[in-house]
């Protein structure tokens, strides 16, 4: 299992189009199935470690508000109240150039930029996507991509991906595993945090919400859309699909019982999923071809997510022109122009009508 990043576009999936050469953490299988790797950065912060202790204004996280790994991750830093302990820095939602003086290097990836900076071009030279206020540069390595920042602490190879947790007093690459950077928030910086009480992973349920996760969430919801919308067969694609909507048949059942995937209590869980489902409507529909139903056709799963949007440590770090901008402009070969759609999903701001399962 690799939640590791939202990249995903093949090189020369189009044979007509010239291809950028992209950073992926995904290959191909032999039926042309999306396959993600596994991240292969997974040092741990623990109290107690020589190597990389919890300590306040030393670890940095280079976040794409776009990628749901990494907007889980920002929320997890609110929710626990660590953003004034550990910083981060935002990239910009379409990939650019990560070498830009370099003519030989194709490669596209995150890139930084500040606001107000001049607006950037998909990768085949289309469109025009502003540099809003919500990007932050990464002002402590002053790299100009993620690439970069892989690079300075050896990693020529990538890929290059969010979320990236870095080490600033030791200058390295402390993990860029989702699940695991989660389970450190939650658990590792509790002296340091304005919310130790906040637990996302609670005990009596963690064999369930594994479980859950391993067979359900992760590889058909999660990844399940990636393997839709990047599948290079016929018959991948309607294997991923078939099982995405199964599970969402399964999960709608399920919160009609329920509040959270565990019960009463919000959990990472809950907070992995919101993140695939937030982007369904208004990016997956159309982009990845999961059309068959939205999440608005499924009150419990709508319920939901306007349930957990209404937090405001998740809301804050949604940002749907982010999201819809790096969908929609950066993979060529699967929108040439980067045009963006119109349609933003369904009004997350609505009652979620969920407090009567307590």
């Amino acid at each position: 299992q690799n939640p590791a990043d939202l990249f995903h576009t093949y090189n020369n999936a189009h044979p007509s189009i010239k291809q950028p050469n992209m950073s992926t953490n995904a290959g191909v299988g032999k039926r042309g199935e999306y396959k993600r790797y596994v991240s292969k950065h997974q040092h741990l912060i623990e109290k107690g470690s020589k190597e990389f202790p919890p300590e306040a204004d030393r670890y940095h996280l280079h976040i794409a508000l776009a990628c749901p790994w990494a907007n889980g991750v920002l929320s997890m830093l609110y929710l626990k109240g660590l953003d004034h302990v550990i910083s981060h820095s935002v990239v910009h939602p379409t990939w650019g150039k990560t070498k830009p003086d370099d003519d030989s290097d194709k490669h596209y990836g995150w890139v930084y930029r500040k606001p107000g900076d001049e607006p950037m071009k998909n990768p085949l030279g289309h469109g025009s996507f502003k540099c809003d206020d919500a990007l932050i540069p990464d002002t402590f390595t002053n790299a100009k991509s993620v690439r970069e920042v892989f690079n300075s602490c050896g990693d020529d190879d990538g890929p290059f991906t969010t979320p990236l947790l870095y080490d600033k007093k030791t200058k390295s690459i402390v993990c860029n595993e989702s699940t695991v950077i989660l389970r450190m928030l939650n658990d590792q910086f509790n002296e340091l945090a304005k919310h130790p009480e906040v637990d996302l992973y609670p005990k009596e349920l963690e064999e369930e919400l594994e479980s859950l996760n391993n067979t359900l969430v992760y590889p058909t919801v999660n990844n399940g859309v990636y393997r839709s919308g990047f599948a290079r067969s016929q018959e991948a694609y309607n294997e991923a699909v078939s099982q995405l909507f199964e599970s969402l048949e399964t999960l709608e059942e399920r919160l009609s019982n329920q509040r959270y995937l565990g019960g009463d209590k919000f959990t990472w869980l809950d907070l992995r999923l919101f993140m695939t489902l937030v982007r369904f409507d208004p990016v997956y529909i159309t982009y990845f071809k999961t059309n068959k139903k939205r999440i608005v056709d499924y009150p419990n799963l709508l319920g939901f997510v306007r349930d957990v949007y209404s937090m405001e440590d998740v809301k804050k770090t949604i940002n749907m022109d982010h999201i819809k901008t790096h969908y929609f402009t950066s993979h060529p070969s699967h929108n040439t122009f980067g045009i963006i759609p119109v349609y933003s999903g369904p009004d997350l701001e609505a009652p979620h009508n969920r407090d009567s399962f307590h």
